[in-house]
């Protein structure tokens, strides 16, 4: 058992490791293949004035002179050493923008997946209650308002909204931290973790649906009711604790996924997120504010992914034994 465990550990380590060496090429050949360079983003149009030697001691300077694979590798090698490079736009080191980021998305997505468990557990099980009903089709009209309706104009609208007729836009001050701020914080996160949130409930409805169905008709459940026990202990204890699994992988998902996902939503409300770090980052053709952020992103993502499965695991003694 131990050697079999720890086959699987080895596995996943050396996938986790693929994974990440495999974003890291990706987003560094596609950031190159983009036109341009640090040099033309921060100069504009002054970079055709340049002499040559100027335009050699820039690329010097930001190590474009050297071959890619000689950038990649150098790059990669200062990750390790905790240097992630440093933003001209901002002053400040690559490390310390993400240090300062990370925690807002991290916040943000938290917010969300609340109130998308609030949204589409509890109408995944009341659609699943009775399938094809006036309640099911409330609950499938729910979620396909959440698959389709684009994150930026739900955002835009809602800011619109809370803004013109209630003068409530909390986020065209300053961003205020948790800790700074709690109330004011508090307010600046709701609107957009309520936009991610309602386009992160539908997939959770459908699954927590879908789930719920498939563990109701399961003989232990009939065996249960026929044994008197109270519905609603049947439904949440026998049923939904059944059908955690699938909702909960769903969950970890999402999560990750918002991790890097939000920038529309970052952008339109001004949360100074990691994603839109990287959003400014490719608009100033930053190499190492987008390189560096990115995989920090991949990395939280690889994270997430590996703490649901090891909560899945815990949730159902069939999946640990497997």
């Amino acid at each position: 058992m131990r050697r079999i465990a720890g086959n699987r550990a080895v596995r996943r380590v050396a996938s986790t490791l693929g994974t990440l060496f495999g974003v890291a090429v990706f987003v560094f050949v596609m950031l190159r293949a983009i036109p341009g360079n640090q040099i033309t983003a921060g100069l504009g149009t002054e970079a055709a004035a340049l002499t040559p030697a100027q335009k050699q001691a820039l690329e010097q300077y930001y190590g474009l002179d050297q071959p890619l694979v000689t950038q990649f590798f150098a790059w990669l090698g200062n990750m390790f050493t905790g240097n992630f490079g440093y933003s001209a736009r901002s002053q400040q080191s690559v490390l310390d923008l993400t240090l300062h980021a990370l925690p807002v998305t991290f916040e943000l997505a938290m917010f969300s997946i609340v109130l998308a468990l609030l949204i589409g557990v509890p109408l995944g099980m009341l659609s699943a209650s009775k399938a094809n009903a006036p309640r099911d089709a409330v609950g499938q009209v729910v979620s396909l308002a959440g698959l389709s309706i684009p994150a930026f104009l739900l955002a835009t609208t809602l800011l619109s909204i809370f803004a013109a007729s209630f003068g409530f836009n909390p986020n065209g001050q300053g961003f205020a931290t948790l800790t700074e701020d709690p109330l004011l914080n508090l307010q600046q996160m709701f609107l957009p973790a309520l936009v991610l949130g309602f386009g992160i409930a539908a997939p959770i409805l459908r699954t927590t649906r879908t789930a719920v169905l498939e563990v109701r008709s399961l003989d232990f459940v009939r065996t249960a009711r026929a044994k008197g026990v109270p519905e609603r202990r049947l439904q949440v204890r026998h049923v939904l604790g059944n059908a955690l699994v699938p909702i909960v992988t769903m969950t970890g998902l999402q999560f990750g996924y918002l991790l890097g996902g939000a920038v529309v939503v970052e952008q339109i409300f001004s949360v100074p997120g990691i994603g839109r770090q990287v959003l400014l980052g490719i608009q100033q053709k930053e190499y190492a504010v987008v390189q560096s952020t990115v995989l920090v992103i991949a990395l939280a993502f690889v994270v997430v992914n590996l703490l649901t499965d090891a909560l899945y695991r815990i949730i159902d003694p069939r999946v640990r034994a497997s």
